[in-house]
């Protein structure tokens, strides 16, 4: 298996100033990467940039510069021009299939947040011991930086990656070859069905709780967004108060963040120590919550018709507070993890189909909550019932699949 560690730096004053400068660095290779794309593309829209010319390049800007990119790793540099030429990849894949473009922009330091180290050894060297908590992991041009391990690492450290986060610091290690750690048989299995009132609810009729994060932290977060608006447009980038406000508001997005992805880590683990199988709906969320297309006004020039995005706006925000696309990635990778099977199903008429009878009808979901077939009478919780089908699909889908596997 391919797994990601991510752990805390405890880098000092100066090695933290150096791996500023390290972004600062990297974030200033790749803007002049995309400048000079651009630039070759308007004067001649048929000359071409690869990533191999650049890369070429990089001796002789390292010896120009020895100051500011020659103190840094070839490698690392490298990766920094194939991340460019990945967005330049996506650019033109958009393009064929008829997307929206979006032409990769300039990176302020800002948002240039992660240095790629591609090869263990080589510009840096993860140096680990098993449980011992005072490891390090050695940078070209910062030193060796002290790591908070909060547990072992396992397989073959294959890429190192450096990112920030706010003013904290941490470090990404990609291994493969990383051994599993089934669980014991339970017997049992499970479908859930994800909602807005309720996280999940499976087959059983049991509910999870719906933390609702972002709601839990709405009042403190326009307050702070309301104190960093105050702030004049022509002093905002020379505003130490303005930063500051800035900061506030990235800290509670990101006490938001930490507390979802603890909340999905810990309802997963629960679904996978108690269950062999888990079945969940094959959800497109993208689809789910995108912002409905205007209705023009044909008899009222340069009107629009109502086309309810005011209540859209509040279904898509609680979806996206759920995470269920998060949750589900983990889900799948704990169940990897522990031999574990999850199977994403079709997530069609689950809310309207009898689990008994197998009618299907809108009419049988009464309201949220309630669900009585017109069918045959049964009646249930509507959640419930969902979870219920998702489950019965899943088990129709192995019975199909175990003969073509024999």
């Amino acid at each position: 298996m391919i797994r990601a560690y991510k752990f805390r730096l405890r880098p000092t004053t100066r090695q933290a100033q150096a791996l500023t400068e390290m972004l600062r660095d990297h974030c200033s290779l790749y803007n002049g990467a995309l400048q000079e794309r651009r630039d070759a593309y308007r004067h001649s829209s048929k000359a071409s940039i690869t990533y191999g010319d650049q890369s070429a390049q990089l001796k002789d800007i390292r010896a120009f510069d020895p100051e500011r990119q020659g103190r840094w790793s070839f490698s690392s540099q490298q990766s920094t021009l194939r991340r460019l030429d990945k967005a330049f990849q996506a650019f033109f894949r958009r393009i064929r299939t008829g997307e929206k473009p979006g032409y990769p922009r300039f990176k302020g330091l800002g948002h240039f947040d992660t240095v790629v180290f591609p090869k263990d050894g080589d510009g840096c060297r993860w140096d680990s011991t098993p449980h011992d908590r005072q490891t390090r992991v050695r940078l070209q041009g910062v030193g060796h930086v002290r790591v908070h391990q909060h547990r072992p690492v396992k397989g073959r450290v294959k890429t190192v990656s450096v990112k920030r986060e706010g003013r904290h610091w941490y470090v990404v290690l990609a291994c493969d070859e990383v051994p599993t750690e089934p669980l014991p048989a339970t017997g049992s299995s499970v479908g859930i069905d994800m909602g807005t009132v309720h996280f999940y609810t499976d087959s059983n009729g049991v509910h999870t709780k719906n933390p609702r994060f972002l709601q839990a932290a709405a009042q403190a977060l326009a307050e702070a967004q309301r104190h960093l608006d105050t702030f004049p447009k022509r002093t905002r980038k020379r505003s130490k108060k303005h930063r500051a406000a800035a900061r506030k508001v990235a800290r509670i997005h990101a006490k938001i963040r930490r507390q979802r992805h603890d909340h999905h880590h810990k309802a997963a683990n629960a679904l996978i120590r108690d269950n062999d199988a888990i079945a969940h709906e094959r959800l497109n969320i993208a689809g789910m919550t995108r912002t409905p297309k205007p209705k023009p006004d044909q008899l009222n020039g340069g009107a629009f018709r109502p086309n309810g995005t005011a209540a859209k706006a509040g279904l898509n925000r609680s979806i996206l507070d759920a995470g269920w696309g998060q949750f589900l990635r983990i889900l799948a990778n704990k169940a990897e993890s522990a031999s574990r099977l999850v199977i994403p199903v079709d997530a069609r008429n689950t809310s309207r189909t009898c689990p008994v009878c197998g009618h299907i009808a809108k009419e049988n979901r009464v309201t949220q909550s309630r669900f009585e077939c017109v069918s045959c009478g049964f009646t249930a919780n509507a959640d419930r019932v969902g979870a219920l089908n998702i489950r019965n699909r899943a088990g129709l889908a192995l019975c199909d699949a175990e003969p073509s596997a024999a």
